[in-house]
């Protein structure tokens, strides 16, 4: 077993890691979450503070300018950031997935021309759903069609997480309208945001994760240079779904997280507040959500670590084990922070105290990158098939 993917202990790097990432969230990111929440603002200190360490892309390999993180390393760094601020945490989740598609599949030179800019700085988002493509991926309508050396873009993507800060988006596109399996006429391409007949539309008014805009795309003639297909034409499902086993455990991480954060707040709120002469961290019915909500954070913990060294070897079922992570810690997010609120009582209600921010950003952890029905079926499919 390689070193530091052990289920049991982690490895003395990634516990380094984990208190670097965590002084760097409470001293750099903590001052400014609320803020970020009320004004529905992008954490520019949170991307700068990130950019200067190193952990606004950790996963880009190091012949790329990046760390080379494993995916264990990965995640911790997108938990200690979502720990305080769930819309921060999505520069490194997010940078993610708009890359793992070029890094599994990509050319060298496109892989050249893209990350090295990420790893520096610049962000990259992901283009896959539609408003009449959700779920259903494969029915999507964005067309692409070649064009001499170039190719030219026309639809629309929907839900596009840091749309508008990103320089760089991965764009599915259907190619062959007239193959067999609609799912083998989709193609991947790098889109730059200066490419031209590329725009964005407005901000979409959200319940949560305020800080992280999300947008609609609009390809009207873009024209795309033809070394920017990612992997060969018609490729571009099997790559997002070979992605999606290497993020979908990554949000899996943003969600325990977010759960801590909202456990360690409550903690030292029932500990403090005083009922009927005594805090009411001493009463049995405290204790028993106090427990409950620990033990489901830390089932949630080793199964995202599990299934982020399964998909890292490759492993049979790591698909089943990122999509398992990935569902049943964003159910323990919703739980534990709607407990918080509870726990906190009329104070956990108002915008005085973060845990009902948290349960608002804890939400689309269950919706996005595939809903937790999705999931379901994902992981059915992969045991019933042995």
């Amino acid at each position: 077993m390689d070193a530091g993917f052990g289920l049991y202990q982690l490895g003395d790097e990634h516990n380094a890691l984990r208190e670097a990432v965590r002084a760097l969230a409470e001293k750099e990111i903590a001052p400014h979450a609320t803020e970020v929440d009320e004004q529905e603002r992008y954490p520019v200190e949170a991307l700068e503070a990130l950019n200067k360490a190193g952990f606004n892309a950790p996963h880009i390999p190091d012949a790329y300018g990046g760390q080379g993180a494993d995916s264990i390393a990965g995640n911790i760094v997108i938990e200690e950031i979502a720990r305080i601020c769930a819309s921060s945490s999505l520069i490194p989740a997010v940078n993610k997935l708009g890359t793992m598609n070029l890094i599994l599949g990509g050319s060298e030179d496109l892989k050249k021309k893209v990350l090295p800019s990420i790893a520096a700085g610049e962000m990259a988002s992901y283009a896959l759903s539609e408003r009449e493509a959700g779920s259903d991926t494969a029915s999507m309508r964005t067309r692409a069609r070649h064009d001499g050396d170039t190719w030219v873009v026309n639809g629309t993507k929907c839900w596009i997480t840091n749309a508008g800060v990103s320089s760089w988006y991965t764009v599915m596109a259907v190619t062959d309208p007239n193959a067999a399996k609609p799912a083998d006429g989709i193609t991947a391409f790098m889109v730059h945001k200066d490419d031209p007949g590329f725009s964005i539309g407005p901000k979409e008014r959200k319940l949560g994760i305020k800080g992280s805009p999300t947008r609609e795309i609009y390809f009207e003639n873009c024209v795309i240079p033809e070394d920017r297909v990612i992997g060969e034409p018609g490729q571009g499902l099997r790559l997002a779904f070979r992605t999606l086993d290497h993020t979908r455990h990554s949000i899996g991480a943003q969600a325990l997280g977010i759960a801590q954060g909202a456990f360690d707040a409550t903690v030292a709120y029932v500990k403090d507040r005083k009922q009927f002469g005594k805090a009411i961290a001493d009463f049995q019915g405290v204790q028993f959500m106090i427990a409950d909500m620990g033990m489901k954070i830390e089932a949630a913990r080793h199964l995202v670590y599990a299934a982020a060294a399964k998909v890292e070897r490759h492993e049979p079922d790591a698909s089943f084990a990122s999509s398992a992570a990935k569902t049943f810690a964003s159910d323990t997010a919703m739980q534990v922070t709607t407990d918080a609120v509870q726990l906190f009582g009329g104070a956990g209600y108002t915008r005085d105290f973060p845990v009902e921010r948290m349960m608002r950003d804890a939400k689309i952890t269950q919706i996005y990158e595939g809903t937790n029905q999705i999931q379901r079926m994902v992981m059915a499919r992969q045991l019933l098939k042995g």
